[in-house]
């Protein structure tokens, strides 16, 4: 079973109907019973991270998130949450991976940055299986990790960061799987299948 993290500040019906597709039996939920029991748990994530954050701790979350031992995927804003801080309103983050997420420092680019972007610098991770070099992927963000230990594939836009991320059973997509067309359903139909 996965469960889907309700933060109060997600697209949650879009995460859900990918799944759905995948066929995979999920409920979103801001039970930590719930999502403590889950096989696997997504962590979705719209809009400004000191919100975000604020809704976690509020829903009595961020104790849950920061000790799931099973797979966990963050996704967008829910994977700055997974990191130890973001710029954006000097907000600390969950801690599951070490990084500071930064703003998107590009002047001559308007942010946020909104559409399609390929996938580069792919490492060998079974978050990645059957995902290539200059696949496309979606995103929309103003904020992001540069590369680091724990980025797994990069893009660039003005300048390099961390597309995806891993540390451990933690996995993070800077982008929205969901939105990514047949690239994104593969990562997470990949996501799935990794082991709790």
């Amino acid at each position: 079973m996965l469960a889907i993290v309700d933060t109060g500040c997600a697209n949650l019906a879009s995460v859900g109907f990918a799944v759905e597709r995948l066929g995979v039996r999920y409920v979103i939920s801001m039970d930590a019973a719930i999502i403590q029991s889950a096989d696997h748990v997504i962590l979705p994530g719209v809009g400004s991270m000191p919100y975000a954050t604020a809704q976690l701790k509020r829903r009595g979350l961020v104790k849950v998130l920061s000790n799931l031992t099973q797979p966990l995927l963050g996704i967008c804003l829910g994977m700055q949450m997974l990191l130890d801080a973001s710029e954006e309103g000097a907000t600390n983050g969950l801690g599951r991976i070490k990084g500071l997420v930064t703003k998107l420092g590009a002047s001559d680019l308007p942010t946020p940055h909104m559409g399609w972007n390929t996938l580069e610098n792919l490492d060998d991770d079974p978050l990645l299986f059957g995902v290539n070099e200059s696949d496309y992927v979606y995103f929309v963000h103003s904020y992001a990790l540069p590369i680091g230990a724990h980025t797994i594939a990069t893009t660039t836009y003005g300048q390099p960061f961390s597309a995806v991320i891993r540390s451990g059973n933690v996995y993070g997509c800077q982008f929205h799987p969901e939105r990514s067309s047949k690239v994104g359903k593969k990562i997470l139909e990949n996501f799935l299948k990794v082991k709790p």
